[in-house]
């Protein structure tokens, strides 16, 4: 819709006009399941005279009166903004107008559990959705201090960013005689719209304190929907949350911002969680029902930490514009994993942020649609699709190696000091920057300019030579570019010398140096015995592809998982399967080397990452003539690691849930039902709810299922998870009338909530035969342009991506993309969506073409 779209430009512009003091948001979720009323007071000072606009995505405005004066709705709203003509120098907006609840996982989201029909809701406002739910100016340099009160049902919890205060009795909207209160929240300190709160519903919760560094007694609680609070462990949740507390506070210089400190666990979420100041929501998948992975838990801790710190990176000190979006989530990667690391039992966190971050960026990067670490963010629409590995994972990388660059101590004074220059107030890189360099003495302008303001990876290769004794007499590194992103730039690296000792490999010697041209030598190796491997980017400081020398190489193949230190083993792991993406190694080699060498490796975001990739090399990297052969070979190989594997250990779930995964396309699916119905069983496994909805999805892939068993599976669990399930199962039937039928649930309807979207593009995109899919090519593209003008961005974004039919990897995939792009230049953000997954056909079919040679 015109105007939803906020550009760079107006907002500077509005920024120039207003200062907002503050706003008092009166909300009452009592008059119906459809929509709430919304009155909104704002103060704020301005150009006397100007004329400016004010954000309300909403469904009727009942009246707007600027300054005692009552403006005609329909003159001045257009349903997305509202038109605030002939400001004074000083002003008061009210606005009466009634939300709509949203089902996507934006604005103000309602949900009903479908197990005992309580109603849930939650705000998720990040980028642009606080305007969802009331009048407001939404952009993060206009902070201001919020009051809410809030009507609700007398039996909820609501919590907001204040301490929730005692309620007092009330009417309900509907004009029921159903018990209601009033809670009346206290102001806010100064903070961004994006980062305000809103959580109301019969949530179960248990509450704790910590006293932070201050003195200050803060109040915690941990949330959870009152059908899934028997598996909250919030005595865990609070044990993380203290450590990070702990920590951040002793290494940032700065006590914690807020009043209190309230984690939300919530249904149908977009994303893993959201900061909001003193509330952050989380994802209610990380309230484990069910057995999950190591990594998963591992993945929880640093989510918790990760949000912990944007309480001070990003909500006390906040981006002015979003084209510093990526400092903000970046600081927290870092931040979280290295609190981790040093904080926590998760010891070995650096070898998960190779393992997950690290290769996500690797890929990011290497898209057409990469772009700098500060990117040109010139609207909203930008800085939706800019939710990607370069902002998250290069950019928390490419901090990693400024800490490297500048050293941890001073990297941790300089951000001490930022936070108390700039408290409660709006900055840029420039400000970070500034600080780092007063406490480094490190001039960053050079370093700045290189590593932020150019796109691409660099690769890093080492050039050695040795005499007949084995003895190294020269060394050196080498640095290359793509033609593309041609940029060299500074490494601060580590060189780890590995050799075997008993059948272990070990390091016995490392040197850590600055490498800064295409040729750097490293003089101090010289004399050195040649090792049996040769590690670059030991310790994993830089960011930078790796490769190894051919002596090297074939010594980490055949002793990979004999590599004692994780963290070098996943740079293994890492640097083997680039070569493989890029089209250098076969991908019949690489599952050759999975299927000898992952039973003994025990880092589970490793062994999860490998797992995955495994599964993509088989099913689009392999040759299209062997694809089949590889696919049963790799379904085989895993059946058989999950039978040998130590009973009850994370490596055995890991490999029956990937077997489950790949199931129909080998020769065990007789075994897999038998796991499923009970008839077989693995010592140490058992067969769970969510494990077992895994089971019975891979029979229906198989053709061993359909309705009726999932029918009868959904009446034992008729939760939303339970739905969510079913509506991947039924999508994944291998029949071209199932996947009609889910293609028009999703299409040809606006009806699905956003996990059933999700769930349900999985499902259909699980073909045993690929060729199922060849009749929705054609029809993809020409629904493209009609969903994303009519969908949110939540619902359209996964639709776009969800629907690709990525499994076929042919080049009549490939060629009608093109065509598409070739005839829609003018949608950038769209493009850039199906660019990217053109990108990943065009990359499978370079590795189909070198898997086909010998």
């Amino acid at each position: 819709m015109p105007g939803e779209n906020l550009t760079r430009l107006e907002a500077e512009e509005r920024a120039a006009l207003v200062t907002v003091h503050d706003y008092d948001v009166v909300l009452d979720v009592t008059a119906g399941p459809d929509v709430f009323r919304s009155t909104s007071t704002v103060r704020f000072a301005a150009a006397e005279g100007a004329s400016t606009f004010i954000d309300a995505i909403i469904a009727a405005v009942h009246s707007v009166t600027l300054n005692g004066v009552a403006l005609d709705p329909a003159e001045v709203s257009d349903g997305v903004r509202i038109q605030l003509p002939n400001l004074a120098a000083e002003n008061e907006l009210v606005v009466v107008a009634d939300g709509r609840y949203m089902h996507t996982g934006e604005g103000l989201h309602r949900f009903v559990d479908p197990v005992d029909g309580e109603a849930y809701l939650y705000t998720q406002f990040e980028v642009p959705d606080s305007r969802r739910m009331f009048a407001v100016f939404e952009q993060p340099d206009l902070k201001a201090s919020f009051r809410f009160t809030v009507t609700a049902p007398a039996h909820w919890e609501v919590v907001s960013n204040s301490p929730t205060p005692e309620p007092v009795d009330a009417v309900a909207g509907d004009g029921s005689d159903a018990p209601a209160k009033t809670w009346a929240f206290e102001p806010t300190p100064r903070i961004s719209s994006y980062i305000t709160a809103l959580i109301a519903g019969p949530y179960a919760v248990v509450r704790d304190e910590l006293t932070s560094a201050d003195g200050r007694v803060i109040p915690l609680g941990v949330f959870s929907r009152k059908t899934l609070s028997e598996f909250l462990d919030a005595d865990y949740v609070f044990e993380k949350t203290k450590q990070g507390f702990e920590y951040f506070e002793r290494k940032f210089g700065v006590p914690y911002p807020f009043a209190k400190y309230d984690q939300l666990f919530v249904p149908e979420y977009n994303a893993g969680a959201m900061e909001n100041a003193g509330a952050v929501t989380f994802t209610e998948s990380y309230v484990f029902r069910s057995k999950v992975a190591d990594a998963v838990r591992e993945r929880r801790v640093v989510t918790i930490l990760h949000e912990l710190a944007h309480m001070w990176f990003g909500d006390l000190v906040t981006m002015k514009w979003w084209n510093d979006l990526w400092l903000n989530e970046s600081f927290a990667e870092w931040a979280s994993t290295i609190a981790a690391a040093e904080a926590t039992e998760w010891t070995e966190a650096w070898t998960t942020f190779n393992a997950m971050e690290k290769s996500w960026a690797y890929r990011q990067d290497q898209l057409p649609s990469t772009h700098p670490v500060v990117a040109t963010i010139n609207d909203l629409e930008d800085v939706q699709v800019n939710f990607d590995g370069i902002t998250y994972a290069k950019g928390g990388s490419v901090l990693k190696q400024l800490v490297a660059w500048v050293g941890v101590d001073a990297f941790f004074a300089g951000v001490s000091a930022y936070f108390q220059k700039h408290a409660w107030g709006n900055t840029t890189l420039a400000d970070l920057l500034a600080e780092l360099e007063v406490a480094s003495g490190r001039d960053l302008s050079d370093w700045s300019g290189l590593w932020l303001e150019t796109a691409g990876v660099n690769t890093l290769r080492p050039e050695l030579e040795s005499d007949d004794t084995g003895t190294i007499t020269s060394f050196s590194v080498l640095q290359s570019a793509i033609e593309e992103h041609p940029t060299i730039r500074p490494h601060r690296l580590a060189i780890g010398f590995y050799n075997l000792h008993d059948g272990k490999l070990m390091r016995d010697h490392r040197v850590e140096l600055d490498v800064a041209d295409e040729r750097t030598s490293v003089p101090e190796l010289i004399g050195l015995a040649r090792p049996d491997l040769v590690l670059l980017n030991d310790d994993d400081l830089a960011y930078a592809k790796i490769r190894l020398d051919e002596p090297s190489h074939g010594v980490a193949l055949a002793n990979l998982s004999e590599i004692a230190d994780p963290l070098a083993r996943a740079l293994v792991w890492s640097s083997v399967w680039d070569a493989t993406r890029d089209a250098e190694t076969r991908a019949s080699d690489y599952l050759a080397l999975v299927l000898g060498n992952i039973a003994s490796e025990t880092e589970s975001t490793t062994l999860r990452i490998v797992l995955a990739n495994a599964v993509l090399a088989a099913s689009a990297y392999t040759a299209p003539e062997r694809r089949a052969e590889a696919r049963r070979s790799l379904s085989d190989g895993f059946w058989r690691l999950a039978q040998e594997a130590e009973p009850g250990s994370d490596a055995q779930f890991q490999f029956v849930t990937n077997f489950a995964g790949l199931a129909e396309a080998g020769s065990h699916v007789d075994e897999l039902e038998a796991l499923h119905d009970g008839s077989l069983r693995l010592e140490g496994l058992e067969i769970d709810t969510d494990l077992g909805w895994e089971l019975l999805i891979a029979l229906v892939a198989a053709g061993r299922a359909g309705d009726a068993e999932i029918d009868a599976r959904l009446a034992t669990d008729n939760t939303a998870t339970g739905q969510q399930s079913a509506a991947n199962a039924r999508a994944a039937i291998q029949t071209l009338e199932a996947k009609e039928r889910a293609w028009s649930s999703l299409v040809d309807v606006d009806t699905a909530t956003n996990t059933i979207v999700r769930e349900t593009a999985e499902g259909f995109l699980r073909a045993s035969d690929p060729a199922l899919l060849e009749a929705f090519v054609d029809r993809y593209f020409a629904m493209l342009e009609r969903v994303w003008d009519e969908r949110s961005y939540a619902i359209a974004e996964k639709l776009v991506d969800g629907l690709y039919p990525s499994p076929l990897a042919n080049r009549a995939l490939a060629d009608a993309s093109r065509a598409w792009l070739d005839s829609h230049p003018d949608v950038p953000a769209l493009r850039r969506l199906v660019v990217e997954r053109l990108a990943g056909i065009d990359r499978a079919l370079a590795a189909q073409e070198r898997d086909a040679q010998q």
